[in-house]
């Protein structure tokens, strides 16, 4: 059994109509989510605009988090500044984390060496269980297998990969070749069933905002061996898969419009991703009538 569970939803993070960040409504939403597919929630990652949240907004949303739901909570804790990373994991650790998800250095890009230290000095600074997040597509730096390796095998707390490398068969060579207890969770919801094929035990994911039951169900076919019921669910899952990201309506716009859409108060998303472009509701719901929600919504 995976540590955290197997559907992790990436979750968005509520604001109010002023731009401020609703604690409230990000409880209300970590409880609907809860009760609606998802094992775990990741909270305070990209798809939760880490990136235009402060560091006392960040621990305040994880401990709300925490504190509103039994299921686990792996907190988002990374930064391009090891210093900063170390700060956020300790307190993240105070206030009710499970685990921290790490994402590789962005923008300053450091060296295989450099990210081995960044990430063993920060899993260093707490007990918890530690991801590794790997999206070179974002930072501008791979991790490399080699250094993926190093970790799993040498620090005790680094005991997973959240993997959106784009890159299959060298996630099959990493999980061949890592202690058996690393877990590997799928972080690009396009290739989900791809990555349960070479081994990975989960995903986090940001389409099972509005179809986590759908993520759990192609797993459950995948795992008692039922691969054509597992494809034809990741088959129904492709327009939810398009529909998350593009470049008008970046992630997390989509899901934001996908959550007001089913009633929860999310807001909309802080600068510089405010814009949402003309139709997006629409999208929404066209999507939204393929999945399972959509029929109890509807």
């Amino acid at each position: 059994m995976a540590r955290f569970g197997k559907v992790l939803t990436a979750m968005v993070t509520p604001f109010r109509e002023d731009g401020s960040l609703d604690l409230g409504a990000a409880a209300q939403l970590a409880q609907w989510l809860a009760n609606n597919g998802s094992d775990g929630l990741v909270v305070a990652g990209t798809t939760g605009e880490s990136p235009t949240l402060t560091h006392d907004e960040q621990i305040d949303l994880i401990g709300a988090v925490a504190s509103a739901v039994d299921i686990p909570v792996v907190a988002g804790t990374g930064s391009n500044d090891t210093a900063a990373a170390i700060e956020l994991t300790e307190r993240a650790t105070g206030v009710g984390a499970d685990g921290v998800l790490l994402v590789a250095p962005y923008y300053n890009r450091p060296s295989q060496a450099g990210l081995a230290r960044h990430f063993g000095a920060v899993a260093a600074s707490t007990d918890l269980p530690v991801i590794i997040y790997d999206i070179p597509i974002r930072t501008g730096r791979k991790v490399d297998t080699a250094t993926l390796l190093e970790l799993a095998h040498g620090v005790s707390n680094i005991v997973g990969l959240k993997d959106a490398a784009g890159d299959p068969a060298e996630t099959a060579k990493l999980i061949a070749q890592a202690p058996e207890d690393f877990e590997v969770y799928s972080g690009d919801d396009s290739l989900n069933l791809v990555l349960l094929s070479v081994g990975a035990v989960g995903f986090i994911s940001v389409a099972a905002h509005w179809a986590g039951a759908e993520h759990a169900d192609m797993i459950a076919a995948f795992e008692k061996g039922d691969v054509a019921a597992a494809c034809q669910i990741n088959a129904s899952l492709i327009p939810s898969y398009d529909y998350e990201t593009g470049l008008a309506a970046p992630n997390p716009v989509p899901a934001k419009a996908m959550m007001r859409l089913v009633g929860l108060p999310v807001g909309r998303c802080r600068p510089p991703l405010d814009v949402e472009p003309d139709g997006q509701a629409e999208a929404a719901a066209y999507v939204l009538a393929g999945t399972r929600l959509g029929a109890a919504h509807g």
